[in-house]
Formats: structure tokens, C-alpha cells, sequence
């Protein structure tokens, strides 16, 4: 380090001897004055690093009041979700996160005097916790997931499959058809309904013992 010093001097002292204009001179020479100051009283001292701890987590508050933050939008690409939350002057210290394999929950405290949640109860699959995370940009929050395995999510939220037949043997077996045909009526179309609802209609009148006849 001194020695780089030393050249520069040199180099400085050099253009000194062929400056001309006052300023220039000036600028020069307080340059050299500088540089002789730093020879003379040697390097700084290099500060001891401070410790850079793990962030400190908000401590979860008891007895608040949350305005749930229900409208909210998202996108995804085949590793992370995105969920854009509109939301002015959250502060980044004043957020509690608790990211779980299934489940988030985030909450926004002191925002202009409210708090507010944004939480998903029940994903649609599994995230990987320890690296998803929320930034604060000035007027919404960006709350990223980090999908477990890679693909595509259809929804946000863990939907059951309504089209699974139900198969508990203590029950009576037609039950499970019959939950089943349900379910196939709520999730179908106009033309579904019809046919299914004559299917039961015959099955009631005894016109069809076997109410699924028709798609076997």
C-alpha cells in the first residue's frame, strides 16, 4: 500500500512540473499534500467486523385485531409462486412471517395505524419454508414461495378431490356412488346435470337399479 502511495507522489510531482493553470496547480499539490499526510501517519487501522446475528423475528403480538387481507394477486413460474399484496407503508421490521410446508401467514403491523393479515391456511402443495421470503416495495408487499417440487399449481389453495369416491367400508356402498354422483353433479355441466339427475330420477322410480349404468 505504501509503495503504490509512493508512486502516485511521483506521478503527481511529475505533473506538477508541467501544469500551468492556477487551478490545476492547486489541486495538484493539495493531492500531494494529502498523499504525504497518509505516508506520514501510516495505514488506518481495519475495524474489527461486527457480528452480523440472525434477523430478529417480531414477536407475535396477543389481543391484535387483523383486517384480512383476502384480494390479492399471483403469478408462478415452474420453482416459485409470487403473491402480490397491495399495501402501503408497511414498514420491513414490522412483519411477522411464519412459513410452514402447507400453510402461510403473514402479518403487517402499525400500517398507518392497522394491522392487517394475508394467510393461506392450506396450500395447494407443499413449499420450502427456510427460503421463501416477503420484500416490501413502496406500494405493495411481494410474498415469495418456494415450491417443493417443481410444476405447475392450478390454485393457491388445497382443493379436495370432489371426484374421488368415498370408500369407507363401515358405510353402506351405495353411499359412495351416491357421493360420488353428487359431486360429478356439482363440478359438471349443463348436459352432466341432465344426466345425471335423470339417472337418479330412474333410480327412484326403478327404471335403473345401478344409477352409474350409463358409464360403465
Amino acid at each position: 500500500m505504501a509503495e503504490e502511495v509512493k508512486q502516485d507522489l511521483e506521478e503527481l510531482r511529475h505533473l506538477l512540473t508541467t501544469a500551468k493553470r492556477p487551478r490545476t496547480v492547486s489541486l495538484i499539490s493539495n493531492e500531494i499534500q494529502n498523499l504525504e499526510k497518509s505516508l506520514r501517519e501510516g495505514p488506518p487501522a481495519t475495524p474489527a467486523p461486527t457480528p452480523i446475528g440472525a434477523p430478529t423475528p417480531v414477536k407475535p403480538a396477543q389481543g391484535l385485531n387483523y383486517i384480512t387481507l383476502a384480494s390479492f394477486s399471483w403469478d408462478q413460474d415452474n420453482e416459485k409462486l409470487k403473491i402480490y399484496v397491495s399495501l402501503e407503508g408497511v414498514q420491513e421490521e414490522k412483519i411477522e412471517t411464519v412459513f410452514k410446508p402447507m400453510s402461510v401467514d403473514v402479518k403487517f403491523h402499525d400500517v398507518q395505524g392497522k394491522h392487517y393479515r394475508c394467510a393461506i391456511p392450506k396450500l395447494n402443495k407443499e413449499i420450502v419454508p427456510e427460503k421463501c421470503k416477503v420484500v416490501v416495495k413502496p406500494s405493495r408487499v411481494i410474498i415469495t414461495l418456494f415450491k417443493a417440487s417443481k410444476g405447475n399449481w392450478l390454485d393457491l389453495h388445497f382443493k379436495e378431490d370432489k371426484l374421488k369416491p368415498n370408500l369407507d367400508k363401515e358405510k353402506d356402498p351405495m353411499a359412495g356412488i351416491m357421493d360420488l354422483m353428487k359431486n360429478m353433479y356439482e363440478e359438471g355441466d349443463e348436459e352432466m346435470k341432465r344426466t345425471i339427475a335423470k339417472a337418479w330420477t330412474d333410480a327412484r322410480s326403478g327404471k335403473a337399479a345401478d344409477p352409474l349404468k350409463g358409464y360403465r
